[in-house]
């Protein structure tokens, strides 16, 4: 199989797996995507899920958001780690939409990106299941899957992006990036990974990777 082709197995398998993808964060707009995703950096979403309702009670919108204290943010969301950091951002961030947003989500990613705490992959996150913009966020899933498949040095998150978004077709990214996220988690995790399971690496994986999987198989 030729680059492209591995690209089409890719595209076919993963339209065929999940022909309907859920969002893994619960929100109900912009602002309350843009704090989950925010409070998801080094979490679970499951974990986040579970947080996200106790500070929406409290809080669904920037102008609620800003009465309460960095502390009282801080003491809802202590369960999902990075605490002092995420409450002040998710603080800061409140403040800016407020003072220069009419409290209004800003659609831009290089405006999101300038906000507290926000760094690119939320802002792409954002845009692309908020707004419907094409966007191709990397997190760890997408950038090992990415490296499995031969798509992508794995260098770093910013190359794969690049590698992504050269290879994928534009109008299918926003839904791909969250096919390939499911998938990662279902079939190619990083630890516990059975490869017979894993059709699409399996299929045409880096051999370089296929070998180190039989290589640390065989060494149990």
């Amino acid at each position: 199989m030729n680059k492209q082709d591995k690209v089409n197995f890719t595209i076919r398998t993963l339209d065929e797996l999940y022909p309907t993808i859920p969002v893994p964060l619960d929100h109900k707009d912009p602002y309350t995507l843009l704090v989950a995703v925010l409070l998801s950096a080094q979490s679970t979403d499951v974990r986040v899920n579970k947080i996200t309702p106790l500070l929406f009670e409290r809080a669904d919108n920037p102008y609620d958001m800003v009465k309460l204290t960095v502390d009282e943010i801080r003491e809802i969301i202590k369960p999902v780690g990075l605490s002092p950091m995420k409450s002040k951002g998710i603080h800061g961030l409140s403040e800016i939409l407020i003072e220069k947003y009419d409290g209004e989500v800003p659609k831009e990613i290089e405006l999101l990106e300038e906000l507290p705490a926000v760094g690119h992959k939320t802002a792409s996150v954002v845009v692309s299941q908020a707004f419907g913009i094409p966007a191709f966020p990397v997190d760890t899933h997408i950038h090992r899957l990415m490296y499995r498949w031969g798509f992508t040095n794995g260098k770093n998150v910013i190359q794969t992006e690049k590698d992504a978004k050269r290879l994928f077709p534009k109008e299918i990214w926003n839904r791909l990036h969250l096919q390939i996220i499911w998938y990662g988690r279902e079939y190619s995790p990083a630890r516990g990974w059975d490869l017979e399971k894993d059709i699409i690496t399996n299929t045409i994986g880096r051999k370089t990777v296929i070998d180190d999987y039989y290589k640390t198989k065989k060494s149990r």
